[in-house]
């Protein structure tokens, strides 16, 4: 027989959304959702809800959105709702050991990888970058530590070949929510057992900066074609044709080999921009200026002109 846990939830970004709905949609009882304060953002910095806070209110759950899950208060409230486990996904905050030890069956997080590898903020920017033919989400009891927790359930997906960092993360963010769901029934048959992680296997995934989709010509083709679609669309891989910062998206490698040096703009095509690397050339179907639309490289040409020769850094 399977029992239906009282959870707390906590997560901020869209990805931990499908996970909110599945446990909605099976019948569990979230006694609270916790997510990040409401944050100014663009140029008005008008304030924007989450999307965990959208959700929650669309679903008609109590929100609570604490500064810092450390403080005395936050552990009172959460404590006093007597939850059988946490679940957490995105949520932007460690847990310490006294808000860990409130649930009586432990806390659950997902995260976006086959744990250990890539543990930290950014594993599926990095599992694409790696040109890793496969990825997952794995449920893992929460520690102290920084994704280190004991292994519960897994799923694995395959990378397809033209996969961006954001179609990833929409395929991920579905497959995470059922695999909470076969989680939680698979805890409350106990019929899971944790498994430690192997930490001599452990790789970390850091946070991306805006300067980190700086894109290295003299990498191979193939490199740089899946570094701009991991960096696609955070941070965005981005060169510079002089002062003018070119945003790139779509790409494709072009096999033939190049006596240029990386960089250097070559082909005669009008409504093609091919650029030489360590290794082949690229072709550009996608591009962006600083200050522009995301144009198709054909519309871009047509008013903007890269001239052959010329080498982007």
């Amino acid at each position: 027989m399977i029992t239906r846990q009282k959870v707390i939830f906590m997560g901020t970004p869209e990805f931990a959304v499908p996970s909110l709905k599945a446990l909605y949609n099976s019948g569990y009882e979230v006694a609270l959702v916790v997510t990040q304060p409401d944050r100014p953002r663009g140029r008005g910095q008008k304030v924007h809800f989450s999307p965990i806070k959208e959700a929650a209110l669309e679903l008609g759950y109590d929100i609570l959105q604490p500064l810092s899950v450390r403080t005395p208060e936050f552990y009172k409230r959460a404590a006093a709702l007597s939850s059988d486990i946490f679940v957490v996904v995105a949520f932007g905050h460690i847990l310490p050991k006294t808000v860990l030890s409130i649930p009586q069956k432990g806390a659950i997080n997902l995260h976006a990888s086959l744990l250990p590898k890539y543990r930290g903020p950014a594993p599926i920017q990095r599992a694409i970058i790696n040109m890793d033919k496969e990825t997952g989400v794995t449920a893992m009891l929460m520690n102290e530590g920084l994704d280190t927790g004991d292994i519960l359930l897994s799923t694995k997906t395959k990378i397809s070949s033209k996969e961006t960092s954001s179609s990833l993360h929409d395929r991920l963010s579905r497959i995470a929510g059922d695999l909470l769901i076969m989680t939680l029934s698979g805890i409350g048959t106990n019929s899971i057992k944790p498994v430690p992680q192997d930490n001599s296997l452990a790789t970390y995934a850091p946070m991306l900066k805006k300067k980190d989709g700086l894109i290295d010509w003299s990498k191979p083709a193939e490199e740089i074609e899946a570094f701009i679609r991991g960096m696609t669309p955070w941070p965005g891989a981005f060169t510079f044709v002089g002062s003018r910062r070119l945003k790139l998206f779509a790409s494709d490698v072009v096999y033939i080999d190049s006596k240029e040096d990386p960089g250097t703009v070559t082909g005669e095509a009008r409504d093609k921009l091919w650029i030489a690397t360590g290794k082949y050339l690229l072709s550009i179907k996608e591009i962006q200026e600083e200050s522009g639309k995301r144009l198709s490289i054909k519309d871009y040409l047509r008013g903007s002109i890269i001239s052959t020769g010329i080498i982007l850094g």
